[in-house]
């Protein structure tokens, strides 16, 4: 190999082009749910064209993309278990909130529960992007300005997303006929 072919610079919308299929391939047999493939994907053409360094050897695009691709299914992995724990110690706190309330009747508290389920149920159904936005700034009290710094996106894009999270957690509550949509 020449040093020109060795410095040679990669486009990458044609690599991730021609290498779309298989890489598709790969993720949905880690993940087996097609729109957490279209997510990874996206990361990994993200991370292939902010990569700073060039590929030493640019034939070698293709394991390079493999490993990136399954780098991402492992940190896809690692945000849905986290968001599982946070859903999991909110609803402990939640619950233990309830039993700290003495004067409740039992039917209040029954119906309580079956509310905290369904919304629960609500959120399970939203995108994990909506859920983790919503759980977010409702559990951890974030502000719009936190949530934009630890997202990595403006706060009117924050502002923005919370308001299509809350519609459509409206929108599934409306569904189980937990609230009532206005017109």
């Amino acid at each position: 190999m020449t040093h020109e072919e060795a410095t040679a610079t990669v486009e990458w919308q044609a690599a991730l082009a021609q290498h779309n299929r298989w890489l598709r391939t790969v993720v949905y047999a880690r993940l087996r749910s097609a729109d957490e493939v279209d997510e990874v994907l996206q990361e990994v053409a993200l991370a292939a064209v902010r990569q700073a360094a060039p590929l030493a050897d640019p034939r070698k695009v293709a394991p390079w993309l493999y490993r990136l691709a399954v780098r991402q299914v492992l940190l896809l992995r690692r945000r849905r278990g986290r968001a599982r724990r946070r859903e999991a110690e909110y609803s402990e706190r939640q619950t233990n909130a309830l039993a700290d309330a003495p004067d409740q009747n039992p039917l209040a508290w029954l119906l309580a529960g079956e509310r905290r389920e369904l919304v629960r149920r609500a959120l399970r159904d939203l995108g994990q992007r909506d859920a983790e936005i919503l759980l977010l700034k409702y559990t951890e009290q974030w502000s719009y300005r936190q949530l934009a710094e630890h997202l990595g996106v403006g706060e009117g894009v924050v502002q923005a997303r919370l308001h299509r999270a809350r519609q459509r957690l409206r929108q599934r509550l409306a569904a189980l006929n937990l609230v009532e949509v206005p017109p």
